[in-house]
């Protein structure tokens, strides 16, 4: 499949989005945690956002799609908001941030898997094979030298049901993605495609965090300013920005390469640990970073080539 053209500036930026802010998200969860039950926090962050892209969707006069496109949208939806981050945000009650966001670096390998209609781009670029690989040896040292003790949970024992969640979230969220690249129509908006994405798991996340109790378990006054912060910084960073830039650049790039994010997420999301809730560094840990970016760097390398081919004709 051809992916559409884009100016390199916006690839670019979109990259950052997803490399940079979405890294930052996993802790603005962990505050969000703080006054919101996992589900409700994902209703409430889905649903505000949805409801701020439906307005500029009113104003900007964008044509709404048919029911096919309703519904491969609001199913793609579903598996990578509701399946995907949801069950990160209910796994972050047992493990960190950080540790988070490394599990999550499975994500490039499962793509590599389950997109079988790129597979010859894949395994014959010897650049992205070699780039995912040391990526995942980076993965590994920045794991190994994470501090387990950290957690939010004491339980060992839930702290792997909290990675094996996660595990199996991020098989949800890629099946969303590729379900969402390979069956849009090349003229639907992105931003109508997230608005309906984002409506499906707010209402799906509600019903969830209805039938479990938690709705029942939270007054709103007594919710603590650093939730409502870390909510608020969910609906405009994570849903917004970094999750638009998400479903835009897997329609320009292959979701394999765009999936690399998963690789730089634990290192902006220790440093951001570091920084506000003073998480500390292993030696382990900075070698650890180096390896990811080099990992990141390899598999982007055809891109680059071509665009500074492109540039120099």
């Amino acid at each position: 499949m051809v992916e559409r053209k884009a100016p390199q500036w916006l690839i670019v930026l979109a990259f950052m989005a997803v490399y940079i802010v979405w890294g930052t998200t996993y802790l603005a969860v962990i505050y969000g945690l703080r006054g919101f039950p996992p589900f409700m926090l994902s209703a409430l962050r889905y649903l505000m956002a949805g409801i701020l892209l439906l307005g500029w969707c009113f104003i900007r006069k964008e044509k709404w799609p048919g029911w096919q496109v309703v519904r491969t949208c609001s199913i793609s939806g579903l598996f990578m908001l509701v399946g995907g981050s949801g069950m990160v945000a209910w796994a972050e009650q047992y493990v960190t941030s950080g540790q988070a966001a490394i599990v999550i670096a499975a994500e490039p390998f499962i793509f590599l898997l389950a997109d079988k209609k790129r597979w010859r781009e894949y395994f014959s670029n010897r650049f992205i094979i070699t780039g995912l690989l040391i990526g995942f040896v980076g993965i590994i040292l920045f794991f190994g030298g994470s501090d387990a003790k950290s957690a939010p949970s004491g339980d060992a024992t839930m702290q792997w049901v909290g990675y094996s969640a996660i595990l199996i979230g991020t098989v949800f969220w890629v099946s969303g993605a590729l379900l969402a690249e390979g069956r849009l129509e090349k003229g639907v908006s992105n931003i109508v495609s997230s608005c309906i994405q984002l409506f499906a798991a707010g209402i799906c996340s509600s019903l969830i965090s209805g039938a479990t109790g938690e709705w029942g378990k939270v007054r709103f006054n007594e919710v603590p300013a650093e939730a409502w912060a870390g909510l608020f910084y969910l609906v405009i960073f994570g849903s917004l920005i970094a999750y638009m830039a998400f479903t835009w650049l897997i329609t320009v790039r292959p979701p394999a390469l765009v999936s690399t994010h998963t690789y730089v997420n634990p290192v902006v999301a220790v440093l951001v640990g570091w920084a506000f809730v003073n998480e500390q560094l292993g030696w382990v840990q900075m070698v650890g970073m180096v390896v990811i970016l080099l990992g990141v760097l390899l598999t982007n390398f055809p891109s680059y080539k071509l665009s500074f081919n492109q540039q120099r004709a």
